[in-house]
C-alpha cells in the first residue's frame, strides 16, 4: 500500500522519496505469455516455501509465526517501507502515526506477540484521552449528557430537552437510517451537534443515507433519558454501562517501530521481505497457487510456492488469479470500494497542544476530522520546544481534496487550526502531508455478498490461497484482529481448520467494555464496526 509524504515548509516543497512499486505493470487478462517470457525465478526459491503479500501487520505476523514453527517465507511489499496502515512516517526527525493505533486487545495471543517483539520497555504504557472539539469547547467521549448540556449552555440545553421530548412523541419514522436511529434516541438538536457532522465526514455520505448498524453497535442501548438518570442516580451494581479503556500500550517510536523490528526479527531467521515487489500475477494450476510473480522497477521475478498468504486488498487478489476466475467473480471484485485517508502534519507552538491522543472535529465550518497529538501517543515521536498535530481527512481516491497539491493541503491545514482557535497560522513552523489508498473497507449495501462470493470461490478454487488482515479479507480489521487472523492461517496452513473469517464479528468495539467484564479475556470476536454505505458509483 503506497504512501507519498511531503514536507512543506516557508513556501518551499521538500519531496521525500516517491513510493516505488505504485505504477507496476499489470496482469496480463489472458495466459500471462508476455510476463512469462520476462519473468525469472528467484534464486534458491523453494516450491514448498509460503508467499506472503503485504509486510503490514497481517503479513509480518505470518512470517513471523511461520518463522517460529521452522519454515521460512518470502514477503512482497509493493512500497518501500513495512507497516501498511500501522506504519510510522518520519520526516525531518518527526514521527506520524496514521490515523492513531492504540494498542490495545482482548486476544491474549496477539499481546503475548507484542511484548515478544519489543521486549521491556520498548512498549510504553500511555493514558488514553480523547475529546469531541465542537463550537470552541471541549466535550467528554464517550458523550455525558451532563457535559453536553453543561457546554451547550441553559438556552440550547432546553431546546435539545425539548427535541428530546418532541422525538419521543413523534419519533422518526424511519430508524433504519443512522439519523433516523440517533434522533429517535437524542432528539433532532444533539444528533445535529454530535453525530451528524463527523459521522458524514468519516464516510463521505449524509446520515439519512447510511444504515442504523452502526450507530446501533457504537452507541449500544444508551437513549438520553437513561444517560442522564443514570449520570444523577448511578445504580449500585450497574452492570450495563459501557466505558473505554483508560490507557493502552504504544511502541516508543510509534506502531512502525514493531513492523521494522518484526521485519529484522523475520529476515534474521532466514526469510526474505523483498520492498518495492509488486504482485502482478499469481499463476495456479491443479486447482492451487503455484507461484508468485512480483515487479521490481520493471524486472519480473517469480516466486514458487506453496501457500499464498494475501492481504493486498481482495478485489486485487482475485485480479491476479490466472487463469483469472469467472466473469461474476470479477464482477464481485471489482464492486469492493474504500475510503481513503490524509493526515496533513503541521508543526505548532508547544502551547497549541492539548492533552488528548486525538480530538474528534465535529465542527461543521471544517472538513478535518480528528486532530491526532503525536506528542501525547508517546514523547519520542516529537522534538522538544514543538508539538506536531496531524489533521486527519477522510477522502476518496481522485476526488478534489485527493487531488490538491501537498502546498494547498498545508495551506488548508493551517487555516482550518485557526478558523478553530487552535494556533495561529502564522505561528506554524511546517507542514507535512501523507497520502493513504484503501485505508477503509467501505461497507456498502453490496459488499458483504461480494465478500462472500469471492471467499466461497477462492475456498474451492484456488485452497492454498489464504486472504488475511484488513484489506486482504475487506472487513474493517483493528490491527489486533487483523494479526490473529494471520495468526490462525499460519495454522491452517500446518494443518489445522480454523474459521479465519469468524475472527472479528463486530460484536462490540475493541475499546470498550463493560463494567463486569474481565479485560483481559480472550473471546476473539471484538471488533470494529462500520456502517453499511451507499452504493458507490463506478
Amino acid at each position: 500500500m503506497p504512501v507519498k509524504a511531503t514536507r512543506v515548509n516557508l513556501g518551499l516543497t521538500e519531496v521525500g522519496r516517491p513510493p516505488a512499486g505504485r505504477s507496476g505493470p499489470k496482469p496480463e487478462n489472458g495466459s500471462g505469455t508476455e510476463l512469462e517470457d520476462r519473468s525469472r525465478t528467484e534464486p534458491g526459491s523453494d516450491a514448498d516455501e509460503v508467499v506472503i503479500i503485504g509486510a503490514g501487520p497481517a503479513g509480518l505476523t505470518a512470517a513471523y509465526v511461520l518463522a517460529k514453527k521452522g519454515k521460512t517465507s518470502t514477503v512482497l511489499e509493493a512500497d518501500d517501507t513495512v507497516g501498511g496502515i500501522s506504519r510510522t512516517v518520519e520526516r525531518d526527525g518527526w514521527r506520524f502515526d496514521v490515523g492513531g493505533h492504540r494498542f490495545f486487545t482482548k486476544v491474549k495471543a496477539v499481546e503475548d506477540l507484542w511484548h515478544e517483539i519489543l521486549p521491556g520497555d520498548e512498549l510504553m504504557l500511555r493514558p488514553r484521552m480523547s475529546r469531541i472539539y465542537y463550537q470552541g469547547k471541549y466535550y467528554e467521549y464517550p458523550l455525558k449528557p451532563i457535559n453536553a448540556l453543561r457546554n451547550l449552555g441553559f438556552v440550547e440545553s432546553l431546546r435539545c430537552g425539548a427535541s428530546y421530548a418532541w422525538a419521543r412523541v413523534h419519533p422518526p419514522e424511519d430508524q433504519t437510517t443512522f439519523e433516523g436511529w440517533v434522533a429517535a434516541r437524542f432528539g433532532w438538536r444533539l444528533y445535529q451537534h454530535f453525530f451528524k457532522t463527523y459521522t458524514e465526514k468519516v464516510w463521505g455520505y449524509p446520515g439519512s443515507e447510511l444504515q442504523a448498524d452502526w450507530a446501533a453497535q457504537r452507541i449500544k442501548n444508551l437513549n438520553l433519558l437513561n444517560a442522564v438518570t443514570n449520570a444523577l442516580f448511578p445504580k449500585k451494581g450497574q452492570r450495563e454501562i459501557t466505558t473505554l479503556i483508560d490507557q493502552f500500550e504504544y511502541p516508543r517510536l510509534g506502531p512502525g517501530m514493531m513492523w521494522e523490528r518484526c521485519c529484522e526479527t523475520v529476515e534474521a531467521a532466514g526469510s526474505k521481505v523483498l520492498m518495492r515487489a509488486t504482485v502482478t500475477r499469481i499463476r495456479c494450476e491443479g486447482g492451487k497457487a503455484v507461484a508468485v510473480e512480483s515487479v521490481t522497477d520493471g524486472a519480473v521475478t517469480q516466486h514458487r510456492c506453496s501457500a499464498v498468504v494475501s492481504s493486498m486488498p481482495l478485489s486485487s487478489l482475485v485480479r491476479a488469479l490466472d487463469p483469472p476466475p469467472p466473469d461474476e467473480v470479477l464482477a464481485a471484485a471489482d464492486d469492493l470500494h474504500y475510503r481513503d485517508h490524509i493526515t496533513v502534519a503541521l508543526v505548532v507552538p508547544e502551547e497549541a497542544s492539548f492533552p488528548d491522543n486525538w480530538v474528534y472535529v465535529h465542527d461543521p465550518a471544517v472538513k478535518m476530522g480528528r486532530i491526532q497529538n503525536f506528542g501525547r501517543w508517546s514523547p519520542y515521536m516529537v522534538k522538544d520546544g514543538s508539538a506536531c498535530l496531524g489533521l486527519e481527512y477522510f477522502v476518496f481516491e481522485g476526488d478534489e481534496m485527493w487531488s490538491m497539491t501537498d502546498e494547498d493541503l498545508v495551506e488548508l491545514g493551517k487555516a482550518e487550526l485557526g478558523r478553530l482557535g487552535l494556533a495561529d497560522p502564522e505561528a506554524i513552523e511546517a507542514g507535512y502531508v501523507v497520502r493513504m489508498p484503501k485505508a477503509y473497507p467501505y461497507y456498502d449495501a453490496d459488499y458483504a455478498r461480494n465478500v462472500e462470493t469471492l471467499r466461497k470461490w477462492l475456498e474451492v478454487n484456488v485452497a492454498n490461497v489464504h486472504p488475511v488482515g484488513r484489506n486482504g479479507m475487506h472487513r474493517y480489521n483493528n490491527q489486533d484482529h487483523s494479526m490473529y487472523t494471520a495468526m490462525l492461517t499460519v495454522e491452517n496452513i500446518m494443518g489445522a481448520s480454523h474459521d479465519v473469517w469468524s475472527v472479528n464479528v463486530e460484536e462490540e468495539y475493541h475499546e470498550q467494555m463493560k463494567a463486569d467484564e474481565d479485560a483481559g479475556s480472550s473471546n476473539g470476536k471484538s471488533g470494529r464496526a462500520a456502517p453499511v454505505l451507499p452504493k458507490r458509483p463506478r
